[in-house]
C-alpha cells in the first residue's frame, strides 16, 4: 500500500480525463507536503502538463484541483504558488495503513519497481593482503545495505566481491608470508624489510606453511615456492576477510578472482572485442596537465578510445614492460559481468578511486554497446576517534585499525547504523564514546529504543490489560494531530524504499528511522504529562486497543527499516 503512488495515479488519470491521452506524465509526482498547514500531499502535475498543452500552470492546477476534490479520500484541494496542488486527505486514509502493515509485517514496503532487473552490486573487494581495515568498513556496510534496499524494491540483486589475487602486491604478500614461514622454522628473520607486510597476522600463516611443508620450501627455487606460498596465503587471507565480513553480518553470494579471470582468457577476449569495434590503437598520449597519473608514459602504447564514451582522455592498456595496466584486467572482469546478464552494475569504491570511474564506465559502455550501465558509488573517509582524539594504529595489523577491532568494541549494529548516518560521498566522524551513549543524541540507540519501547508497551498491556489486547479496535479513534503525524510517516515507508533504491541512497533509511523514532518518542512523552495521550488507559479500552494496534504496526515498520540496514531490531534494551 503506497498512498503517494495511489494519489499520483489518480492525478495522472485526472490529467488524461481533462487534457487527453498521450501526454508525457512520467515527471508527475505526489510527495509529502513540506508544511502540514498546506495539506498532506503536494503534486507538480500542472507544471508538468502546462508546456505540453500550452496553458498557464495555475489555470491547469485549478482544473485538476477541482477534479481531485471530488475523490472520496480528498477533503481539500488547493492551488499554491506557480501551480502546485495541495491535497488534504481524510484521516481514514492514514488510519487504514495499520491493517496493511499488520498483515504484511516486515515485508511492508516491499516494491515491484525494480521489475526483476538484474543488478550486480560489487563492494568491499579489498586486496587479500591482510585483515579488513576500517577504511573498508564503510564501503562494506554501504554496499550491503544498498543491495538489501534494492532487493526490497524488486531488483534481482547479486552481491559480489572481486579478489585482486594477481599482480606485484600478491607476490610481495607471498614473500612476506615466506619470511614468517622461515621464522616458524626457528630462523631469526630480523626486522621486516621495507615494502613487505609487517603485520603479526602473517605469523599463523607462517606456522601453517611450516606444518604443511616442513623445511621443503626453503630448498625450492623461488619460482616454485612463490607459487605454493601465494596460493596458500591468498586462501588464508580470504578466510580472514570472510570472518571479518561475517562479524559485520555481510555474506557475498559471488567471489570472483582476478587470477581466474585472466586464466579463462577473458582479458584477451575483451581486448579482441574492443579491437573489432575499432576502439584500440597504438599512440602516444599527451602529457597530462597537473599531476601525472601512474599509467602515463611518454612512448607509443596500446590505447583504448575511452574518450568516445565520456572519459577525459584515452587510456593505456599496456606498460612499457609489456604487462597490463591496472585497468586492463578489470575490463576482462566487467566483460564477465556483462555476459552473466546484468544490466546494471554498481561498484562501491573508496574515495581514492575517483579518477578511475570514468575509464571503467567507458569500458562497460564500449563492451556492451551502451546497453549496460555502470554506476560507481564512492565512499568518503571515516575519521575514527576516542573522546575527540584520533584512534591509534593496530600492532596486529601493522599499520592500520581493523574492522574487527572496532566491531568487537561497539558491536555490529552500532557500526552498521553509524556508517549509514551520512550520505556515502560525505565524510563521517566515528567517536567511540558518542556511538555508545544511551541518549537521544545517539541515533542507533534512539531508533532501537523506539522499537524496544513498542514491545515494552505490548508486554505491559498483555500483563495489565489483556482484554485490551483482544478488544476490537476502532482505528478512527486515532485522531489526534500527533497520532496522524505518526501514521503519515508510517505510510511513507513504501515511497521511501522506492526513492532510496532508485537513487542508491541507503542513508535515507537511517534518516527516516530517526524521524519515525522521534515522532513516536514525542507522542509517548506527551502521555507522561497529559493522561489523554497515555497508551494504556483502563478508562478508555477501545482507544487503548487502537493504540496497541498502532504500536504493533510501528514496531513492524521500524523492524523493516532496520532489517534493510542489517541492524537487529531489539525487543529489550540492556
Amino acid at each position: 500500500m503506497n498512498i503517494y503512488k495511489a494519489i499520483e495515479n489518480e492525478v495522472k488519470a485526472a490529467v488524461a480525463a481533462r487534457f487527453g491521452e498521450g501526454l508525457a506524465l512520467e515527471k508527475i509526482e505526489a510527495t509529502p507536503s513540506r508544511d502540514a498547514a498546506h495539506g498532506d500531499i503536494a503534486t507538480n502535475a500542472a507544471m508538468v502538463v502546462a508546456p505540453q498543452v500550452k496553458k498557464n500552470p495555475r489555470e491547469i492546477a485549478a482544473q485538476l484541483a477541482e477534479a481531485m476534490a471530488q475523490k472520496q479520500d480528498v477533503t481539500k484541494a488547493e492551488v499554491a504558488g506557480p501551480g502546485f496542488i495541495n491535497l488534504t486527505l481524510r484521516p481514514e486514509s492514514w488510519q487504514a495503513v495499520i491493517p496493511v502493515i499488520l498483515s504484511q509485517g516486515v515485508a511492508y514496503g516491499d516494491s515491484a519497481i525494480g521489475a526483476g532487473r538484474k543488478v550486480n552490486v560489487e563492494y568491499v573487494s579489498a586486496n587479500p593482503t591482510g585483515p579488513m581495515h576500517v577504511g573498508h568498513g564503510r564501503g562494506a556496510v554501504f554496499g550491503d545495505a544498498l543491495a538489501a534496499l534494492m532487493s526490497k524494491a524488486g531488483f534481482d540483486v547479486t552481491r559480489e566481491y572481486y579478489i585482486n589475487d594477481a599482480g606485484a602486491q600478491i607476490d610481495k604478500l607471498a614473500e612476506s608470508a615466506f619470511l614468517r614461514y622461515r621464522e616458524a622454522l626457528g630462523e631469526n628473520i630480523g626486522e621486516i624489510p621495507e615494502g613487505f607486510y609487517p603485520g603479526e597476522y602473517l605469523k599463523p600463516v607462517g606456522k601453517e606453511l611450516a606444518e604443511a611443508y616442513g623445511a621443503k620450501l626453503r630448498n625450492m627455487p623461488r619460482e616454485e615456492w612463490l607459487s605454493l606460498v601465494r596460493n596458500h596465503v591468498v586462501i588464508s587471507m580470504m578466510g580472514m576477510i570472510r570472518d571479518d565480513l561475517a562479524a559485520l553480518g555481510i555474506y557475498h553470494s559471488v567471489f570472483s578472482s582476478e587470477r581466474t579471470i585472466v586464466e579463462r582468457g577473458l582479458v584477451d577476449e575483451a581486448l579482441a572485442l574492443l579491437e573489432v569495434k575499432g576502439l584500440l590503437y597504438t599512440g602516444v598520449l599527451e602529457p597530462p596537465k597537473g599531476k601525472t597519473p601512474e599509467d602515463w608514459e611518454p612512448r607509443p602504447q596500446l590505447l583504448f578510445r575511452s574518450t568516445e564514451f565520456g572519459d577525459d582522455c584515452d587510456r593505456p592498456l599496456k606498460k612499457s614492460d609489456g604487462s597490463w595496466t591496472y585497468l586492463t584486467p578489470d575490463i576482462g572482469y566487467h566483460l564477465d559481468k556483462i555476459r552473466r546478464g546484468f544490466t546494471l552494475l554498481v561498484n562501491v569504491l573508496g574515495a581514492d578511486h575517483a579518477g578511475y570511474v570514468k575509464r571503467i564506465t567507458a569500458a562497460v559502455a564500449a563492451l556492451s554497446d551502451r546497453k549496460v550501465t555502470l554506476e560507481a558509488k564512492l565512499c568518503q573517509l571515516v575519521k575514527f576517534m576516542r573522546a575527540g582524539e584520533p584512534l591509534k594504529m593496530s600492532k596486529r595489523a601493522g599499520t592500520f585499525v581493523t574492522v574487527r577491532e572496532v566491531v568487537d568494541e561497539v558491536g555490529k549494529d552500532v557500526f552498521r547504523f553509524i556508517m549509514l548516518t551520512r550520505k556515502n560521498d560525505q565524510a563521517l566522524d566515528f567517536d567511540f564514546e558518542k556511538v555508545l551513549e544511551q541518549s537521544k543524541d545517539n541515533p542507533v540507540f534512539y531508533v532501537q529504543y523506539a522499537h524496544a519501547r513498542c514491545h515494552s508497551v505490548l508486554r505491559n498491556a498483555a500483563q495489565e490489560m489483556p482484554e485490551a489486547m483482544a478488544a476490537r479496535a476502532d482505528l478512527l479513534l486515532l485522531s489526534s494531530a500527533e497520532e496522524l503525524s505518526l501514521l503519515k510517516l508510517m505510510a511513507g515507508w513504501p515511497r521511501l524504499v522506492e526513492g532510496a533504491a532508485l537513487s542508491a541512497e541507503p542513508h535515507r533509511v537511517a534518516f527516516y528511522l530517526q524521524e519515525l523514532a522521534a515522532s513516536f518518542h514525542a507522542l509517548w512523552n506527551k502521555g507522561n504529562t497529559d493522561n489523554r495521550f497515555r497508551f494504556l488507559r483502563k478508562d478508555a479500552m477501545e482507544l487503548t486497543a487502537a493504540r496497541l494496534m498502532l504500536t504493533r504496526a510501528l514496531a513492524m515498520v521500524i523492524a523493516s527499516g532496520l532489517t534493510v540496514l542489517g541492524v537487529q531490531p531489539l525487543e529489550e534494551m540492556r
